[in-house]
């Protein structure tokens, strides 16, 4: 009996057919599903690029939310929901009183800013073909499908009006909701990391946080002078639409390099279509506007956060606005501070790693 009893859990203790013996054969397996799981992510992350650049977006979001919260928590000694209830209020009480007082104003310049620009293309084309420089057959459709396909089509959904509107109220909601309790969703994100790694992320996520909010403020600040300054220039001088053309270029100067350039473009073709005077003194206040930004405000706001060549940010917004379409070229200033924090930091622990 003792030892059929042997024999039975000798023979439940036997390899399955589905167990390999060879090390070799165990040891190719491995590699061979580590590799996969590596090309799965990747796929997966193209497929979800869209969600996961309105997620970074909504970071983003929150550290503005949460710069603005600290900032004021220097004034108002007051809880921190409090002070974030008054930021959330300020920025719907701001976007409320931009549509009921000046929306109606700013919808009647839109609707007539796409002819004043069509009417100053087919000018500078008439000029090009005048000289030689070829025949050229511009309208609004080509246009808009250039644009289109300079700025990528992966994010496409975020082109229509309704689909860029719903991306803007989950981008709001993701960033409040983070920048309540930012810490809770840092110590999920620890939770998951091996106990020996969590210190690091730690450290490193405080620094990408402390350079984001510094980053979103200096940004938030040249928008309010260059969008302020080119309205008041332009109601001085007689520019028409002074109002567009000081919200297209405060909102286009979150985009460094590529935003001053269009919102220029924009300014310059507006200026000629009331005249020559007007073309010349739109294009001084251009020149005031983006010199004020680019030698008080960047180099003050550089001294603060990581300090970002300009040609490595051009070249960021151009790969970005490629593959991701117009939210990772307007993502591509954060991302690459994001990233260059990161790398600093593994630098550093190298260095400490490192024998003297």
């Amino acid at each position: 009996m003792a030892q059929s009893e042997g024999k039975t859990e000798a023979r439940a203790e036997a390899p399955g057919p589905t167990e390999i013996q060879s090390h070799l054969v165990r040891t190719e397996l491995l590699k061979a599903s580590v590799w996969l799981g590596m090309a799965l992510l990747i796929g997966a992350c193209i497929i979800l690029v869209q969600p996961i650049l309105l997620i970074f977006a909504g970071i983003v979001m929150a550290s503005m939310l949460d710069g603005g919260t600290r900032l004021l928590g220097r004034v108002l000694p007051i809880a921190r929901g409090w002070r974030l209830a008054i930021v959330c209020l300020t920025l719907v009480a701001f976007m409320a009183w931009t549509v009921m007082f000046a929306g109606s104003q700013i919808a009647d310049q839109a609707a007539t800013l796409q002819q004043v620009i069509m009417v100053q293309v087919e000018r500078i084309a008439a000029w090009a073909s005048a000289h030689g420089m070829g025949n050229f057959q511009l309208d609004t459709k080509t246009i808009t499908d250039n644009l289109a396909g300079t700025f990528g089509r992966v994010t496409a959904a975020v082109g229509s009006v309704l689909g860029g509107l719903t991306s803007l109220v989950m981008i709001v909601v993701l960033g409040i909701f983070i920048a309540i309790e930012p810490r809770l969703y840092e110590r999920g994100v620890a939770w998951m990391l091996p106990m020996k790694s969590r210190e690091n992320f730690y450290i490193t996520t405080a620094r990408m946080g402390f350079t984001l909010r510094r980053l979103m403020a200096g940004r938030l600040l040249g928008m309010l002078v260059e969008g302020i300054g080119t309205w008041l220039a332009c109601l001085a001088v007689g520019i028409p639409m002074a109002a567009l053309m000081g919200l297209l270029t405060g909102l286009l100067a979150f985009i460094p390099n590529i935003g001053a350039i269009v919102s220029g473009v924009l300014l310059v073709l507006v200026g000629f279509s009331a005249g020559m005077d007007t073309g010349l003194y739109a294009i001084a206040i251009y020149f005031v506007v983006q010199t004020v930004d680019g030698y008080l405000i960047v180099p003050m706001v550089a001294k603060k956060t990581v300090d970002l060549a300009p040609a490595l940010v051009l070249g960021a917004q151009i790969l970005f606005g490629a593959l991701l379409g117009l939210m990772g070229l307007f993502l591509a200033d954060p991302i690459v501070a994001m990233i260059k924090v990161a790398l600093e930091r593994e630098a550093e622990r190298n260095a400490e790693t490192q024998p003297e």
